[in-house]
């Protein structure tokens, strides 16, 4: 909505915060931006029946991959990979080298409206494409500025392309940190981005340390994912991934580690200590075949992504407890609430907003309205049940951002959806067949020796396996 516009969503049960929040009966008004009261809408409001519903804060997924949209039910003809750097080598780092400008903006569009259908309001997106870096993170940006949707995005450096690829990756985060440092878009803020310790020189990871400390911001990266990753780790520099990490200067408060599934005791101690936030992503570590992170050792500071599968944190708060429920039966089910409840947190510290994520006044009005009619009685301490085994993303109704209705009856306000996903299905095609002529990427930490590193991977001998 523009500025001092209004609107009242009226009759439903409101949900203060998804961690911890109690619930009420009441009208939720809205102006600009903002929440400005939660009781009984005013006169001459302008309403929105939401009686009978549910209205929640909108969910974070806290680290994704937008660029795999595209990948849903892709052709491969290659050897089936057999482990996790396999996987990398001939599906991955194949498909971020066939992206191209148009397929940027069509996995953006296509990822971040399946995310605002599922009641995903904010996307922490993790991307590459290392053929067209410069300017990458603006179309994306403007890709899900278009749907309404807010975001926390950075480009993903690594050395496994070469040098100058790594440069142009660290220079395509400092120049768009200060587009978002001077306020040019509201919905959007950006994170420093960097691969993962095994395909990152100490070169690149201390330039990737250095652009982030210059904009006072945080490093987003991949941290122990797989056993390889130590492997290289200990190989080059006889220390395990957290601590190069640590002595690099990536560790801090404003960090974002994704999965830390492969950590040891020390590791964890670390993680735990640093007040870094680890992010968790339960089917991509299943489907990856990666292990099961110990998240529950790593104190509050956790947060819920979905690693690209898609923008369903209902699915993955799912997921995520009954993989921990799985290795300890009492873990309770407002854990994942919690987990959801700090990636609000971690974003509103990016977007200095501390109360993103809550429904009271002065929040900004990131929220949806969920058609749940609870066939038991629901309650603030019975919330964690019903949103493991009965909530779901197809209750999604309505959802808001910054104060807009961008999604209204399951449908979105901003774009003809029929019409968007015929141009991003023929845009899947065009990328499909770009890829067929990719051959799987040659760069492998295992064994590692600097040498590992070409500008030209395309042309490597030995590229087919």
């Amino acid at each position: 909505m523009s500025e001092g516009e209004r609107l009242a969503l009226c009759g439903g049960t409101v949900l203060s915060a998804v961690s911890g929040g109690d619930l009420v009966t009441a009208d939720v008004v809205i102006e600009g931006d903002r929440l400005v009261a939660v009781g009984t809408a005013p006169d001459g409001v302008p309403r929105r029946d939401c009686s009978g519903t549910l209205i929640i804060p909108g969910n974070v997924c806290a680290h994704t991959h937008l660029y795999s949209a595209l990948a849903r039910g892709m052709p491969f003809a290659l050897a089936s990979p057999a482990n996790f750097t396999e996987i990398l080598q001939r599906v991955w780092w194949r498909l971020d080298r066939a992206l191209d400008e148009d397929t940027m903006r069509l996995s953006a569009l296509a990822g971040g409206l399946d995310a605002l259908l599922c009641g995903t309001t904010t996307l922490v997106d993790h991307h590459a494409s290392p053929n067209a870096i410069d300017g990458s993170l603006d179309v994306m940006a403007d890709a899900l500025e278009s749907l309404g949707l807010r975001s926390v995005l950075c480009y993903e450096v690594t050395d496994r392309d070469g040098p100058e690829p790594a440069r142009a990756g660290v220079a395509e985060n400092e120049r768009f940190l200060k587009t978002v440092g001077s306020g040019g878009r509201p919905l959007t803020r950006g994170l420093m981005g960097a691969h993962a310790s095994f395909t990152l020189s100490d070169e690149t990871l201390a330039a990737c340390v250095a652009g982030a400390n210059q904009a006072g911001a945080g490093l987003h990266i991949h941290v122990a994912e797989d056993d390889a990753d130590q492997r290289d780790a200990q190989a080059r520099w006889a220390v395990r991934v957290v601590e190069r990490l640590q002595r690099a200067g990536v560790v801090t408060e404003q960090a974002l580690l994704a999965h830390c599934v492969q950590v040891d005791d020390a590791e964890i101690a670390i993680l735990a200590g640093s007040g870094a936030t680890v992010v968790h992503n339960a089917r991509s570590n299943m489907n990856n075949a990666v292990g099961r992170s110990p998240v529950t050792r790593f104190g509050d500071r956790v947060a819920l992504g979905t690693d690209g599968i898609d923008g369903d944190m209902f699915a993955e708060s799912r997921a995520a407890f009954w993989r921990a429920r799985e290795a300890d039966v009492l873990t309770v089910a407002s854990w994942p609430l919690d987990r959801l409840g700090h990636g609000a947190r971690l974003v509103g510290e990016v977007f200095a907003e501390p109360v993103l994520g809550r429904i009271e006044p002065g929040a900004p009005a990131d929220l949806m309205v969920l058609d749940y009619h609870a066939p038991t009685p629901l309650s603030a301490d019975n919330l964690a049940g019903h949103w493991m085994f009965g909530l779901s993303a197809r209750r999604v109704r309505d959802v808001m951002v910054a104060g807009e209705l961008v999604v209204a009856d399951r449908r979105s306000t901003r774009v003809d959806q029929d019409a968007l996903l015929a141009e991003i299905s023929a845009g899947a095609s065009r990328l499909w067949d770009r890829l067929a002529d990719i051959p799987p990427h040659p760069f492998t930490p295992d064994p590692f020796t600097p040498d590992s590193f070409t500008p030209d991977p395309f042309t490597r001998e030995g590229s087919s396996s």
